[in-house]
């Protein structure tokens, strides 16, 4: 039987990820495989920790494939993959290691600035590594040297990606395998809030005076890779930030404008923010609540920065057709342009933040990107 996944302090339960669905397909179909053994339950530890044993279902073998299918299960979280099934096929290859590919369903990148590159399946690097762990776990149990391909299927991705962002990313044909931790974690908006509040309360009721707010995982990991090497920063503020115990920090979500509020309320002093240019970039435009269906005006920010640094007008062209913000900053960077659009964007996060927060709370804020570090 599947984990029953615990609940949170609102009572509200997770629930686990494409990624992880598509990592137990994938490591049953292997073992049946590799040794012709029948598999009903696959556990296996995610990225965030969690032990987690998913059934395995719709079992079918032809030939020299095996295909396994796992069931979606998003908790209470709002998620159209819920109750949908995540398959993955494996075959024998010619080719050494794990080679995983996308088939029915899963969607196909045909634009540049994607966590995969153009004509790769939509199947990002987490979900990569968990599988190639797995699958590669199985491999060396059954004392098999040779090459396995995975493909993931997911047969209502088609269907379902209309309802998603990919066409407009350029991702065709499907839906994307995704996941950072392997784990749903329920998104009630209030519950959300609430949450951020009571861990707010209880730094400020510890006595610290100061917080560092981080919209999620990705700011989590900023600070924690660079922490090792704050020694060798030159930037006061850079080196007070990655001082921090990154365990310390406040996941504040979307919610970004509403934890800047509780933090005045709860009479703080100072607050870093410390995020990715995809969240950040926002808050340029005075946009507090960073969610995508509030507002996704990232690249319409990027050209407006971009006009304000006199960027010439071909450039901005190119910028309008970005697919991410990661792209954008790509664009910039090979035309020169990154640091004086950067500029731009710094004063008017930095305006928008002091306007937010009033004369109460000094507050400032790090932006980083994947590629090009702190911005």
């Amino acid at each position: 039987m599947s984990t029953i996944l615990p609940k949170n302090e609102q009572g509200l339960r997770f629930g686990y990820t494409t990624g992880s669905c598509a990592t137990a397909a994938a490591a049953a179909a292997a073992q049946m495989l590799l040794c012709g053994e029948e598999v009903s339950l696959v556990a296996f530890t995610t990225p965030k920790g969690m032990e987690l044993q998913l059934d395995i279902q719709h079992i079918t073998r032809n030939g020299q494939t095996v295909r396994c299918g796992v069931k979606k299960d998003a908790g209470d979280d709002p998620d159209i993959t819920d109750g949908i099934y995540i398959y993955a096929v494996a075959e024998l290859s010619d080719e050494p290691g794990v080679q995983i590919e996308g088939g029915i369903g899963v969607g196909r990148v045909t634009r540049p600035g994607l966590d995969q590159p153009v004509g790769a399946a939509a199947i990002n690097h987490v979900p990569r590594e968990m599988i190639t762990r797995e699958v590669s776990r199985v491999m060396e149990r059954a004392r098999h040297d040779g090459g396995i391909r995975i493909t993931i299927e997911i047969p209502e991705g088609v269907a379902l990606a209309a309802k998603t962002f990919n066409p407009r990313l350029g991702i065709e044909g499907g839906i994307s395998v995704l996941g950072t931790s392997g784990i749903v974690e329920p998104m009630s908006e209030e519950a959300l809030k609430a949450t951020i509040r009571a861990e707010l309360s209880v730094r400020r009721a510890e006595g610290h005076q100061d917080v560092v707010l981080v919209p999620g995982n990705y700011g989590l990991d900023f600070l924690k890779e660079r922490a090792m090497h704050r020694n060798n920063l030159q930037n006061g503020l850079a080196q007070a930030a990655y001082k921090i115990d990154a365990d310390a920090a406040v996941k504040c979500s979307n919610f970004i404008g509403d934890a800047i509020d509780m933090a005045v309320a709860l009479d703080f002093t100072e607050v870093l923010l410390v995020g990715h240019i995809g969240k950040l970039i926002k808050l340029s435009g005075g946009i507090f609540n960073t969610h995508s269906r509030q507002a996704d005006a990232r690249i319409d920010l990027f050209v407006s920065a971009g006009v304000r640094a006199d960027v010439p007008q071909e450039v901005l062209k190119l910028l309008f057709d970005a697919v991410t913000t990661e792209d954008a900053l790509r664009i910039l960077d090979e035309h020169h342009m990154l640091r004086p659009v950067m500029d731009t964007v710094k004063k008017r996060v930095n305006y928008y933040l002091r306007q937010r927060a009033g004369d109460r709370l000094q507050i400032r804020a790090i932006l980083f990107s994947n590629v090009y570090g702190e911005l």
